[in-house]
């Protein structure tokens, strides 16, 4: 196995992986193998082991063995939100984490409104209607919206960043700032893509943006709080 002197023993399991075509849920290499196959210590293999199954690229099952993982992006979440909560900027870090999203999604909304069926519509549409009353109701807009792309990494990714914003969104403020306008702008959408109109999608997925990103800068033009005397 071709391991590379600098690469850590995260990064040789990883390779190994892939050098041997091990796929989702395939058994991994016993953690004696993995000690002779890389050369190091059983503290090291456990320790790296378990790094991996943080991530979800492995997956321990107790009482059966080690398993190769389906890595999903949510595992990501808690590092991301704490990059960007803690990161230079403060608060500017959601807004380039929504900047980033709104590219994707109005960039993938063009696509969505040649290929939505009319119960998708409808069930969209009751979503929208309910997101005053269920917060939920956002993230189960935008993952049945992108569904019919057949693309499961857009899924994740949108469900990464929804994670990640909602997640920092209570120090943007009172949560009652949005609730009118997050259900008209849902609703915007739904009618853009009844209408089969790509680019009145694109206008109503901007807009939504938009005032995602007028509440957290007014979030940044607060002063802020005094510490604690």
């Amino acid at each position: 196995m071709r391991t590379g002197d600098g690469a850590s023993l995260q990064e040789r399991i990883v390779a190994l992986i892939h050098e041997r075509g091990l796929v989702p849920g395939s058994p991994m290499p016993t953690e004696v193998q993995l000690m002779e196959l890389l050369g190091a210590s059983r503290n090291s293999v456990r320790e790296a082991v378990r790094a991996l199954q943080a991530l979800g690229i492995v997956e321990i099952r107790h009482g059966h063995g080690t398993f190769v993982g389906h890595a999903p992006l949510d595992a990501l979440t808690p590092s991301f939100a704490f990059r960007v909560r803690s990161g230079p900027g403060g608060i500017r870090a959601l807004h380039d984490l929504v900047e980033v999203r709104e590219l994707l999604e109005t960039g993938l909304i063009a696509q969505v409104a040649h290929s939505t069926s009319a119960p998708r519509l409808a069930a969209l549409e009751a979503l929208a209607n309910g997101m005053d009353r269920d917060p939920e109701a956002d993230r189960a807009f935008h993952a049945l919206l992108y569904e019919s792309c057949g693309n499961e990494l857009v899924l994740q990714l949108i469900g990464l960043f929804w994670d990640v914003y909602h997640e920092v969104e209570p120090t943007l403020g009172p949560p009652e700032e949005r609730t009118a306008e997050i259900t008209v702008n849902h609703r915007r959408i739904v009618a853009a893509l009844r209408a089969r109109d790509a680019e009145a999608a694109q206008e109503a997925m901007r807009l939504h943006f938009r005032d995602v990103k007028a509440r957290i800068a007014r979030a940044q033009a607060r002063p802020a709080p005094a510490p604690p005397s």
